[in-house]
């Protein structure tokens, strides 16, 4: 028999998750009796390996076969800690490790507790919300705007359908200059469709003056590009948002800017004011020459992307601290909050600084950061990230979930891989960043999901610019699909729709994954399965605010629960090539579901619904 210990089971360890400064948490440890155990020790260690505490277990009962130990502890200061227990037995001294949900002698990884600030909150608001993801040149175009001081060379598409530019140039360089014109009006008009798919927050991508289509290489971090439109019409579009309840937040890109930008000025373009003009800019110390002017630090060595010197305390006064900074520029014109590019690559000071300051700004801002992994023990540059033990991320991309989800629907796991996927996430993140966090299935740097699900295909760009996927493939993706969003929207959390997924759109990655939206064109069906997922969102609290549990991972099924304040939700979803037979209850929303008895519903093979238990 094994010694049992499960961190994510009340059992054994309770409160469940994160804990604050001085919150008592008890925990319970079962020993087989025949180990004959006659010391039990709990050992919190720090984030560097150093011993904090050494909490000794007391007997409590025998249960069946097992002795029961009990203990507790507390945590003076926020940080990020693990533990580990020493035990000595009949045989002798051994430690236990943890091994997935189980434990394992003198092997194995650490278990995991953050202790987050108690005053760490985050925007009532944004708690089980909806975003609606724009890639804001594809996404929408309402006439033409005044295109002055738009930055040269670049493409106008005069047919909205045509394809993305996706051939280098003859020295085979990508500029990615090539625009469709879409606009803020353009998603003002919009924004019906938007709040009709059960959308509370609009993320942009960046808005302001720059070069190339996907506007990463910031010109002008205070001036909107003039493809888009004026700061009024910006202004506008926020207005008509919050008038339907839709909230906007934006991209903050503050690791690098445009070469070809007011602050660095490589081609001359700005009046030869910038860091690579002259050592007398006034943004000169942003960057970091190896050898002026021709060689410098640049964003993954893309010379277009020269790199900024994050604490620099002119970039610090530009961006955050000063009169009409950039935070403040756009919060006052109506953005709510922002969305961090690359936060890894920013320093915790800087994203602290910048927390702070939004929040002075509008009490209930939002700072969302872009984490590919698990954001509450990341490591990057050698540097451990300090998102949450510091509160100053409210939310990240939850890409975990979308890798979990789709391996689960490419049958690559069989269901337990992805409870242990969002039970690992809603353990190690503090409940209210679980309830904001930004559950996707596509971004403008993945794949487009239906493309995901069924393909992995990875050749030149000329071969995916002509590779769609086939009738079957689509049908398979397309059912596919219908699960992987039901649980996307199901799961803790708030879930992210990229633009054009709900309409069936197809690609690989960048550029194929930011064509044009297809209006007129749409996938119907999947149009109309997104609007109910946002219906059955935004009727049920639950499915918004309510704790997890699952009783079925395993056998190609899922089954888990979503309880608040003494409702309960419950959710199935069958990928196994039999049916399953589930208790009846009052059904919320259902696919391949049929009646066989009073009593019981049947899901048929890719079959899921959600169940009011009453």
């Amino acid at each position: 028999m094994r010694i049992l210990f499960n961190s994510k089971q009340a059992a054994y360890k309770s409160p469940f998750g994160t804990l604050t400064p001085g919150q008592n948490c008890e925990i319970h440890i079962h020993i087989p009796s025949d180990v004959n155990a006659r010391e039990v020790k709990c050992l919190l260690q720090c984030e560097d390996g150093r011993p904090v505490q050494e909490v000794s277990l007391e007997y409590r009962i025998k249960r069946g076969p097992y002795d029961i130990f009990r203990g507790s502890f507390s945590l003076a200061e926020r940080g990020l800690y693990f533990y580990y227990f020493s035990i000595i037995g009949r045989d002798g001294p051994f430690r236990l490790f943890k091994d997935g949900d189980d434990t394992n002698m003198e092997a194995g990884d650490l278990w995991q507790v953050s202790c987050v600030p108690e005053d760490f909150t985050t925007p009532d608001w944004a708690k089980g919300a909806m975003f609606y993801q724009v890639f804001p040149d594809r996404f929408a175009r309402s006439g033409w705007c005044d295109l002055t001081g738009k930055l040269e060379p670049y493409t106008l598409h005069k047919d909205w359908n045509e394809e993305v530019c996706w051939q280098p140039t003859s020295d085979g360089r990508v500029l990615n200059n090539d625009f469709f014109g879409g606009n803020f009006r353009g998603i003002q008009e919009k924004l019906d469709y938007i709040a009709s798919l059960g959308a509370t927050i609009l993320y942009l991508n960046p808005i302001g003056k720059a070069f190339s289509s996907h506007r990463y290489d910031t010109g002008d971090y205070k001036t909107p590009d003039p493809m888009l439109g004026t700061e009024a019409d910006f202004a506008a579009l926020c207005q008509a948002a919050h008038a339907k309840g839709i909230r906007i937040i934006l991209d903050g890109v503050y690791s690098h800017t445009g070469s070809n930008s007011l602050y660095f000025d490589k081609e001359g373009t700005f009046g030869g004011k910038g860091a690579y003009q002259t050592k007398a800019s006034p943004y000169f110390r942003w960057y970091s020459f190896q050898s002026y002017p021709h060689s410098y630090r640049s964003w993954w060595d893309f010379d277009t992307l020269p790199t900024v010197n994050k604490m620099e305390p002119s970039f610090v006064e530009y961006v955050i601290t000063g009169k009409d900074s950039v935070v403040e520029h756009w919060l006052k014109l109506g953005a709510d909050g922002f969305r961090l590019d690359v936060v890894d690559e920013l320093p915790n000071e800087f994203v602290a600084l910048l927390k702070k300051r939004i929040r002075e700004l509008k009490p209930d801002a939002l700072l969302v950061g872009e984490v590919w992994e698990d954001a509450s023990n990341k490591v990057a540059y050698g540097i451990r990230r300090r998102y949450f033990v510091d509160g100053t991320l409210d939310s990240v991309m939850n890409y975990p979930f979308r890798a979990a989800i789709i391996n689960f629907l490419r049958d690559r796991d069989d269901g337990t891989a992805l409870r242990e996927t969002v039970m690992t996430i809603a353990e190690n993140y503090p409940p209210q960043v679980l309830l904001c966090n930004m559950n996707l299935l596509g971004t403008h740097d993945t794949p487009r999901i239906l493309t995901a699900l069924v393909d992995d295909f990875d050749g030149s760009r000329a071969e995916k610019a002509a590779r769609f996927l086939s009738r079957n493939q689509y049908v398979l993706a397309q059912e596919r699909l219908l699960m992987a969003s039901f649980l996307q929207y199901t799961l803790p959390g708030a879930p992210s729709l990229y633009y054009g997924d709900e309409a069936g759109m197809e690609g690989y990655k960048d550029p194929f994954n930011r064509r044009t939206y297809p209006w007129g064109r749409e996938n119907t069906e999947l149009l109309d399965h997104y609007r109910r997922l946002g219906r059955l969102r935004a009727d049920w609290e639950p499915l918004r605010l309510g704790d997890i549990a699952f009783f079925q991972a395993g056998d190609q099924k899922l089954g888990f629960s979503r309880t608040y304040q003494g409702r309960e939700v419950r959710l199935y979803c069958n990928r196994s090539g039999d049916p399953w037979d589930i208790p009846f209850g009052k059904l919320l929303l259902g696919h391949n579901l049929h009646t066989v008895a009073p009593e019981w519903l049947s899901l048929a093979p890719m079959g899921f619904c959600a169940v009011l238990e009453e």
